[in-house]
């Protein structure tokens, strides 16, 4: 598998998709030889320098400690990593939109991780969404963002949870109804009963949430605190005095009002008994 690049940067930047195509060798696709890194720096764009934010080794450190703890459980670094990568890189939405800086992200500061993470046995190779793909589908912004979307404020215990499941995280970031809190939250809750679990299952319990999302309205159902943008504006601020995020203990998200626990409630209940008629492909209904 490859290794670190030789050539590895101290801030983040933003490359574009034109060009990290060539970067994307048969080789570096293959998992046999990465880049040396340098020739990928000249064509990045640099993130203002007066920003600590965009330091490159604390993400660094992160995906280094992923792969050592669970060199034996691929998948099981995306619960750990998820909210951790949130709570290091304090990203605003709009940040975290710009899809060249996931690029950057991937095929020059841990493109080593990506191939450790993704790689097929079965095909022998690694997807390229995982270094430039869509939101939901390259191999770090789609943690980032379970992050943002099931943490419960400042907790991020919900995040370990969703990211537990593949199938959840893959079906949720595709539909916009997962904005809404108690929604993601309630989810967690729908996983934690045992109630779906199946890939085939989350499938059909995310169509059926879907099609009654269009004639009930969620935020009447299971109403929200309203966000308070200062909460995440101090959080983005506080990037520089923050401790390095912790391995051990769950870090500490924005200090946001936690979804209303009634809602949540009201909602898990709900999506249960959507499931129990939901389009489950190979399940048989009875009655």
């Amino acid at each position: 598998m490859i290794e670190k690049p030789h050539h590895l940067p101290q801030r983040l930047g933003l490359l574009a998709a034109a060009a990290a195509d060539s970067f994307l060798t048969e080789d570096l696709l293959k998992g046999i030889e990465g880049h040396g890194g340098v020739d990928l720096a000249k064509a990045v764009e640099p993130l203002p320098e007066d920003d600590f934010r965009w330091e490159v080794e604390p993400v660094r450190e992160l995906v280094e400690d992923a792969m050592h703890g669970f060199r034996d459980n691929r998948t099981g670094a995306d619960p750990w990593l998820a909210p951790r990568l949130h709570a290091a890189l304090r990203l605003t939405r709009r940040e975290a939109a710009d899809r060249t800086l996931w690029n950057h992200l991937a095929l020059a500061v841990a493109p080593d991780y990506v191939a450790w993470r993704h790689f097929s046995q079965s095909k022998l190779r690694i997807n390229p969404e995982r270094f430039k793909g869509a939101l939901d589908r390259q191999c770090f912004s789609r943690l980032w963002w379970a992050a943002e979307m099931f943490r419960n404020g400042s907790d991020y215990s919900p995040v370990a949870a969703a990211c537990g499941n593949q199938d959840l995280i893959h079906s949720a970031l595709r539909r916009d109804l997962i904005d809404h809190r108690p929604t993601a939250q309630a989810l967690v809750r729908v996983l934690e009963r045992g109630i779906a679990g199946t890939g085939r299952e989350i499938e059909g319990l995310m169509t059926a949430i879907n099609a009654a999302g269009a004639t009930l309205i969620y935020d009447v159902l299971a109403p929200d605190e309203p966000r308070d943008p200062e909460a995440l504006r101090q959080w983005v601020a506080g990037a520089e005095s923050a401790l390095p995020v912790p391995r051990h203990d769950m870090p500490i998200g924005p200090d946001e009002e936690p979804v209303p626990e009634q809602s949540v409630v009201v909602l898990t209940d709900y999506f249960a008994e959507l499931f129990e008629t939901a389009p489950v492909r190979g399940r048989t209904l009875q009655g």
